[in-house]
């Protein structure tokens, strides 16, 4: 008995080490086994997030990034600014009337002139031969008429008597009128030379600024009388006064009355104001230029304009007519018709058709097609569609859009060059 004791100590180790040595033989193939699958797990994860992230990408590179503007109608006033013609109030050429040549003249460019005052004078010797030779039948005509007269003036006598015929008494008579009618012409003929004379001296026919002297001393005169053309002696300019000639786009050309107050600015002087009045208006539309014709009267007594000048004339039109202004690179021109595109609350592109106002240089009127609350993409592509996605980011520079500043819409200022035709017709 007391030998069997160890021998069942030693199987009894024996089987326990058989039992540990194969669970010790597994833990590394369940280690290796979870590893395979912890490896494939994140294989897929990461192929999942990879095809996820290039889902996105995809998506983010569909969507076009687009820089918008939102277009705002002034509170304040619009300042129409449009280029005008600087005139005089009165720019008369001065002819000759009558044929010679020129003996003296007495004002010079740049002279100031009242009315009535002389400005030379025509040396005439054929209409002064003329005029003697007139006076001279005019003396023949009162002598025979005075014969014929006092000739008549006795035959009459004579018929009540019954002295003379009645028939010679009528051709007496008769030669008295025809006399009559003689010494009438004759001073008609006076009087036209003595006119005709009279043009010898050149006046000047309203106070006035003379910008041309086109004659000298011992030039010959021809007033158009031998077929030719009249030369111009000199041109005067009445510049205390002006009148500027502004061209209204047909969209403000019912704000424009006649005694609506506008002031000038010159380019090199843009500080300046010089205040005018609408005069009168053309009362229609140029059917060539969409355009009306506008007179604007300028008070110029201290001489700081020169007509035939450059000038910006500016029109407040009122805050009821301020339209909408868009920056010019906001536009897609189509062929059927002028376009915007607007990002909607679902981050499409919406294509709304407009109307053209005034194109004031860097910014454009839009007279219709816009409410206000539009989201206005700048710089569109020529290919952007209807429906195609976008995604909004901020502008580039720092500062606030120029679409969103209110002032920018609320003052409208044309370039000088622009002119004309500078205006887009609706």
């Amino acid at each position: 008995m007391e030998g069997k004791g160890p021998e069942r100590h030693d199987d009894a180790h024996l089987k326990t080490k058989a039992t540990a040595t194969p669970k010790r033989a597994r833990w590394p193939v369940v280690v290796a086994v979870v590893v395979v699958v912890l490896l494939a797990v994140q294989g897929i994860w990461s192929r999942r997030s990879a095809h996820a992230a290039l889902e996105r990408d995809a998506v983010h590179a569909s969507q076009t990034s687009v820089e918008v503007v939102l277009p705002k109608k002034s509170d304040a006033a619009l300042d129409l600014v449009l280029p005008g013609n600087v005139q005089a109030f009165l720019d008369t050429p001065i002819y000759a009337r009558t044929n010679g040549y020129l003996r003296k003249w007495y004002a010079d460019i740049g002279a100031h002139v009242k009315a009535g005052q002389l400005l030379a004078e025509i040396d005439t010797p054929e209409v002064d031969d003329q005029l003697r030779a007139a006076r001279a039948d005019l003396a023949n005509a009162q002598a025979n008429y005075a014969l014929s007269r006092t000739t008549a003036d006795r035959w009459t006598d004579m018929l009540k008597s019954n002295s003379v015929s009645k028939q010679e008494t009528d051709e007496k008579v008769g030669d008295m009128l025809a006399k009559k009618a003689t010494l009438d012409a004759a001073r008609f003929n006076v009087a036209r030379l003595e006119k005709t004379q009279s043009f010898q001296k050149v006046f000047a026919p309203f106070d006035g600024i003379v910008t041309a002297r086109n004659v000298d001393v011992g030039a010959l005169i021809d007033a158009g009388s031998s077929g030719g053309p009249a030369k111009e002696l000199f041109h005067i300019a009445q510049a205390d006064r002006l009148r500027v000639y502004v061209n209204v786009p047909q969209a403000y050309a019912q704000q424009v009355q006649a005694q609506q107050n506008a002031y000038l600015t010159l380019t090199e002087t843009p500080a300046k104001h010089y205040p005018g009045k609408v005069a009168r208006t053309a009362g229609s539309v140029d059917a060539t230029q969409r355009t009306m014709l506008v007179e604007v009267d300028v008070d110029n007594r201290n001489g700081d304009l020169l007509p035939g000048a450059y000038a910006q004339v500016h029109f407040a039109l009122g805050a009821g007519a301020a339209p909408f202004t868009l920056p010019g690179n906001a536009f897609l021109f189509r062929p059927d018709g002028v376009k915007v595109a607007t990002v909607t609350p679902d981050s499409r592109v919406k294509l709304l058709t407009v109307s053209l106002g005034t194109d004031f240089g860097t910014r454009v009127a839009v007279a219709s097609g816009l409410q206000g609350d539009e989201k206005v993409i700048l710089n569109p592509q020529d290919s952007i569609v209807n429906g195609a996605p976008v995604r909004i980011v901020p502008p580039k520079n720092a500062g606030p859009a120029r679409g969103a500043s209110g002032a920018d819409a609320g003052t409208a200022t044309a370039g000088a060059e622009g002119a004309s035709s500078g205006q887009a017709g609706q």
